[in-house]
């Protein structure tokens, strides 16, 4: 199938200039790793956080689920893969930030705003059930923009979440762990971090960012 073969000749591009180039690098990194940052953002095809942040390999540990969401603490129910990553995350490469980074034209999002009850939606509706809240808080806004302003609030209830784990908030409190909320606008190409003072999303200006 030539999408396949299409991703082996990719593979054979990064042999040829990356690798090759950064050999030194790559040979670091066998060793193993010590990333400062957790990315959590959506499995979508469109929103690639190494892209996005042109981060360079090791830079940052990347979590992608669908709606970027984190479910709340428990031990208890079925297999927990984003709590485990999290877990290792924050407890063995110790991160020292987390982004939460939702982004528009989210298929989670409209799936969650579209309600329960697709017979082929038997996972999916399961996981976005995480958003039930969050959707009824929107139905109450006066917002032309649902889909957006549920997007807003889906990277606001991961935050939320995200404190519910003991290991994140005992580190947050400490000053050891910092967390972000962030939306990218695919069409515009623009990021967009959460004011958590305020609840409110401001476009990340380039003279705004300091070293």
């Amino acid at each position: 199938m030539p999408e396949f073969r299409a991703l082996l000749k990719g593979y054979h591009r990064f042999r040829h200039d990356r690798y090759e180039a950064e050999r030194r690098r790559w040979a670091t990194l066998a060793t193993g790793q010590a990333p400062p940052v957790m990315i959590i953002a959506c499995c979508d095809s469109r929103v690639d956080p190494a892209t996005i942040f042109d981060t360079e390999p090791g830079q940052a540990f990347i979590l992608r689920n669908v709606a970027n969401l984190v479910p709340p603490y428990e031990q208890g129910g079925g297999l927990h893969g984003v709590s485990a990553a999290l877990e290792f995350g924050v407890t063995k490469l110790e991160v020292r930030h987390i982004v939460v980074m939702g982004h528009g034209a989210c298929g989670g999002i409209s799936a969650a705003l579209g309600g329960h009850g697709d017979p082929d939606r038997t996972f999916i509706d399961k996981w976005i059930g995480l958003l039930d809240p969050a959707v009824a808080r929107v139905r109450n806004m006066e917002t032309d923009d649902p889909q957006r302003a549920l997007e807003l609030e889906g990277v606001k209830t991961s935050l939320a979440n995200l404190r519910s784990f003991p290991f994140v908030a005992e580190r947050e409190q400490a000053g050891e762990l910092k967390l972000h909320g962030c939306h990218f606008a695919i069409a515009e190409g623009r990021l967009w971090e959460l004011d958590e003072a305020t609840g409110q999303f401001h476009e990340i200006a380039e003279e705004t960012v300091t070293a």
